[in-house]
């Protein structure tokens, strides 16, 4: 039975796959009426969607509507210089307090997911960002605080609509897979420093990387502004 709940879901899912393929500009009006009629449905259902893509980060609203979120350069380097010192606190914690280890099931479980990607890695597509998010949310969720991983995941939220276009480039995604294995067999090797090293490269530790990539990724979010 299609209820009210399950319309807000599918209206959900479908224009978050928009949203995060980049096919809806951040010029166009994410209008109530237009969507409710585009998918057959009432209006409520489109507000709870737009409501929980607000919550996603992917959107924001502004005087007149809902937009597809832009964030300035200098936000968007404050927060990945956030994102940045949440994922090296998970393994920097566990370096500090000898006590602390990761959660063995879930680096197993991560791990093995990544080496099936390795044998046959995705295209370079902008979607890949949510894969890219599950590795490090269960990196962090492995090290035991939920408090951590809960600030992480509100980050990748806002920074999400940017990151996406990170993964355009050819190698981008094999590099992405490459790195993520290393990680998560030394975390799971309990080589700890050699982790937190090679974590820090993969995420861009130093500031002037950091600026650097939210530059790029704003480039190609302009770029590719035009496909919708």
């Amino acid at each position: 039975m299609d209820t009210s709940r399950s319309r807000a879901s599918r209206v959900y899912l479908e224009l978050r796959e928009e949203v995060m393929g980049g096919l809806v500009t951040p010029r166009v009006r994410l209008g109530e009426e237009k969507l409710a009629q585009r998918y057959g449905v009432s209006r409520t259902p489109v507000r709870e969607a737009l409501a929980r893509l607000a919550t996603d980060g992917l959107i924001e609203r502004r005087d007149n509507g809902f937009y597809v979120t832009t964030p300035n350069l200098a936000e968007l380097k404050d927060l990945y210089e956030l994102r940045v010192t949440l994922e090296l606190r998970g393994i920097t914690r566990a370096i500090e307090d000898p006590a602390i280890r990761h959660d063995a099931q879930i680096i197993a479980g991560e791990l093995a997911e990544w080496q099936k990607l390795r044998e046959n890695p995705p295209p370079a597509d902008p979607r890949f960002v949510v894969m890219d998010e599950r590795f490090h949310i269960a990196l962090s969720r492995a090290s035991g605080n939920p408090a951590l991983t809960d600030a992480l995941v509100a980050v990748n939220q806002k920074i999400r609509r940017v990151r996406m276009y990170d993964f355009l480039s050819a190698d981008r995604i094999p590099s992405t897979i490459t790195d993520h294995i290393e990680i998560l067999e030394l975390v799971r090797d309990g080589e700890l420093e050699l982790a937190y090293r090679a974590l820090h490269e993969h995420v861009g530790g130093s500031l002037t990387v950091v600026l650097r990539r939210a530059e790029r990724a704003l480039t190609q979010m302009a770029l590719h502004s035009g496909l919708s």
